[in-house]
C-alpha cells in the first residue's frame, strides 16, 4: 500500500488490552501503518490500578486518554460520555479504520461513533454469547461493525444469522493466545517476586458481576468468598470488571485482607496473569479466563453461575451454582480435571497477529462498503 493508512485501536479494560496486544504490537512495527490507541474506561481509573500504565510499560507510541467513569451503576452514562469523547478525537484524529474488542460499552461507543461517521469499524471477536447485557452490548456491537474478525466457525455462523454478509467475517482465532505462548510469559519466581506472592501452591479467584442479577449479587458473592474462606487452600484474587455490582464484591472482599492465604489485587499485568493462572490449581469464579485462557493451559475451571452460560463447555470446566456445598465439593474434585484431555482449537493456533496483517495488507477489506445491507438467510 502506497499511503499510510490510519488505524485507532480502542482499548477500555486491562482484559481487552491483553487481546488487542499483539495486533497493535505488529501493525505499529509495520510502515504501512499509522497506529494511535485510544484508552479510556478502567484503564483511567485508580481503584483498579491505573492500568494505563501498562499500555505505556508495553512501549507502545500514540495513546490517547479519556476518562470516561461515571460510576458502575450508570453504564448508559459511560457510555454516552465515552461516545462524546471519542467523537472529538475522531474528528482530529480522522482514521481509516477503528479497530474494537468485544462486549464492553467502550467498545459499543467506538462502533456508534465509527458507523455514524461512515468509518469503517473491525470488531474482533464478536459472534460469541455469554448471557448478561455483555452479550446484548457485544451483538448491537457487530451490527455496527463493517468487518468481522472472529475466533472461530461457530461465532462466525452466528454473525451470519444475524445477517452479516459473509464476505465480511474474517477467522483470524483468539488474539490473546499469540500471548500465550508458555515459552515467552515470564518465569513463575519473577512473577511471584514481582507481586510479593509467596504460595508454593494456590488457584486465582476471579469474580464478576452479573448485571441482569444485580438484586441476587450480595448473597451470591457472600457464598463465593465464604466457600473461599472454607476451602482451606491459597488464592490470588483479582479485582472485578468495573459494572454494577462491583461495590458490593469489593465490599465482601474486605473480609479476606489481612488473611494469609489470600493476596489481592486490582490488576495485573497480563503476561504476569498468564503464567500465574498457567501454574494455578485451577481458576474459580466467572471470568471469560476460565472459559479461554484456562482450558489452554490444562487447568481446571470452576465456574459459578450464569456469566458464562452457552461458551465453550470443555471437560474441564465445571460449572456449578451459586451453593457453597457444590462449591467446595467442586474444589475437591478440581484436581481429577486436571489431566483430562482438553480441545483448544477452537480459538485458533495462536497466530492472529500475523492473519490480522495480512488481511490488513489486503486491498479488499478497505473496499469494504461503511453502507451495510442485510443478508437473509
Amino acid at each position: 500500500m502506497s499511503n499510510q493508512k490510519k488505524i485507532v485501536f480502542l482499548t477500555g479494560t486491562r482484559a481487552d488490552f491483553g487481546k488487542l496486544k499483539s495486533l497493535i504490537r505488529i501493525t505499529q512495527e509495520s510502515s504501512d501503518f499509522d497506529v494511535q490507541i485510544f484508552a479510556t474506561g478502567m484503564h483511567l481509573d485508580d481503584k483498579y490500578g491505573l492500568t494505563v500504565n501498562e499500555i505505556y510499560k508495553s512501549g507502545f507510541n500514540n495513546v490517547s486518554t479519556f476518562k470516561n467513569h461515571v460510576g458502575a451503576e450508570h453504564m448508559d452514562r459511560t457510555l454516552a460520555k465515552t461516545i462524546q469523547g471519542f467523537s472529538e478525537y475522531i474528528a482530529t484524529q480522522k482514521p481509516d479504520l477503528i479497530i474494537v474488542h468485544g462486549d464492553r460499552v467502550e467498545a459499543l461507543a467506538g462502533a456508534i461513533v465509527g458507523s455514524l461517521n461512515n468509518i469503517l469499524v473491525a470488531h474482533i471477536e464478536g459472534g460469541e454469547i455469554s448471557g448478561t447485557i455483555d452479550e446484548l452490548i457485544r451483538h448491537s456491537v457487530s451490527k455496527l461493525s463493517h468487518l468481522h474478525l472472529v475466533s472461530n466457525e461457530e461465532a462466525k455462523k452466528r454473525l451470519i444469522q444475524m445477517g452479516e454478509l459473509e464476505s465480511s467475517i474474517y477467522i483470524i482465532g483468539s488474539p490473546d493466545l499469540d500471548l500465550m505462548n508458555p515459552n515467552n510469559l515470564p518465569k513463575i519466581k519473577n512473577v511471584k517476586e514481582y507481586y510479593s506472592i509467596n504460595f508454593n501452591k494456590y488457584s486465582v479467584a476471579m469474580y464478576h458481576p452479573v448485571t441482569t442479577e444485580y438484586n441476587d449479587i450480595k448473597k451470591q458473592i457472600s457464598i463465593f468468598v465464604d466457600s473461599l474462606l472454607e476451602s482451606g487452600k491459597n488464592y490470588v484474587v483479582i479485582f472485578p470488571n468495573n459494572d454494577l455490582g462491583t461495590e458490593e464484591i469489593l465490599q465482601e472482599y474486605k473480609r479476606l485482607e489481612n488473611n494469609s492465604r489470600f493476596r489481592i489485587f486490582p490488576s495485573l499485568r497480563f503476561e504476569y496473569f498468564l503464567r500465574l493462572l498457567q501454574k494455578s490449581d485451577f481458576i474459580i469464579g466467572n471470568s471469560s479466563a476460565g472459559i479461554r485462557e484456562a482450558p489452554f493451559y490444562k487447568v481446571p475451571t470452576i465456574d459459578i453461575g450464569t456469566r458464562q452460560n452457552n461458551r465453550s463447555k470443555g471437560n474441564s470446566i465445571l460449572n456449578v451454582a451459586h451453593n457453597k456445598l457444590e462449591i467446595l465439593k467442586a474444589i475437591e474434585n478440581s484436581i481429577a480435571l486436571k489431566s483430562k484431555n482438553i480441545d483448544i482449537s477452537e480459538f485458533g493456533e495462536g497466530n492472529s497477529n500475523t492473519v490480522f496483517l495480512h488481511l490488513l495488507s489486503s486491498i479488499e477489506i478497505w473496499n469494504v462498503n461503511c453502507q451495510k445491507q442485510f443478508q437473509d438467510l
